[in-house]
């Protein structure tokens, strides 16, 4: 899947998303976005790097530190 796809899919995602609030005004839509791609994204990169946190977190491009207190805080490792 394309970057272009996945940009389609989590805007055809958010258009639902606000058609389904029909008026009501969102809060903390941007940190509920977070939320809901962060974890299937260490997920998905943890599975293919092996579960190597070193390897995970240079794919991502984030310090190892930061990718284990994100695996904690999403409950994906102890």
């Amino acid at each position: 899947m394309s970057k272009k796809n996945i940009e389609d899919c989590v805007r055809a995602s958010l258009e639902g998303y606000f058609k389904d609030l029909r008026g009501t005004e969102p809060a903390g839509v941007y940190d509920m976005m977070l939320q809901t791609v962060e974890k299937p994204l260490l997920e998905v990169v943890m599975q293919q790097a092996d579960h190597n946190q070193s390897r995970a977190a240079q794919w991502l491009g984030l310090n190892r530190n930061t990718l284990r207190k994100k695996l904690l805080d999403h409950k994906l490792v102890k």
